[in-house]
């Protein structure tokens, strides 16, 4: 533990990392890791993504009205108990009501939280947006993968800074003004 003094009031302590974390989530070592987890989630939602953006129910002339069949099922639940009742009146009286931009939210969001993290761009703003897609799932009443994707997007979200070392970040993130510079050992 390494203690700074700071002000007349007292004393600012900061707590070192641990080896494992700072090694995981700053070290750039870790980054075959964070990408091999990348992909895997990454071809998850692109493949959901361009299957909803190439359906018409989703994205087309019949948009939403997927959306308002799978919504309509979570609802069924929500009196059983599977969803939360504010979750089941967000549902019935903002998403249900604008279906069809919710319908194109969810299709172009997957395929695009897709793309990011197979590329490596903005790798932690895509896996933030993929496990809030994965959250809302499971809110509905949805399982399926969603557990495991959500774990997976939420360290994806800690690593930010190696996850898309093997990607277009190594490059983008220092461009963008990140705070992300790195330190030679010596």
């Amino acid at each position: 533990m390494v203690e700074v003094r700071r002000g007349t009031r007292g004393k600012e302590i900061i707590v070192e990392e641990n080896p494992l974390s700072r090694w995981l989530f700053s070290n750039t070592n870790s980054a075959w890791i964070w990408l091999l987890l990348r992909l895997y989630i990454g071809f998850t939602w692109v493949t959901a993504g361009f299957g909803k953006v190439t359906n018409d129910a989703w994205v087309g002339a019949n948009a939403g009205t997927a959306l308002e069949g799978f919504m309509s099922g979570a609802l069924a639940t929500a009196a059983e108990g599977g969803v939360a009742g504010w979750y089941a009146s967000f549902l019935e009286n903002v998403v249900i009501p604008n279906a069809v931009v919710f319908s194109y939210m969810v299709a172009w969001g997957e395929l695009l939280i897709g793309l990011g993290l197979v590329v490596g761009l903005l790798t932690g703003i895509a896996a933030f947006f993929g496990a809030l897609m994965n959250m809302s799932f499971l809110l509905a009443g949805t399982v399926s993968s969603n557990p495991v994707m959500l774990l997976i997007a939420m360290l994806l979200v800690l690593a930010w800074k190696v996850a898309g070392w093997y990607g277009i970040d190594r490059w983008a993130l220092p461009v963008l003004g990140t705070p992300w510079r790195v330190k030679n050992k010596e």
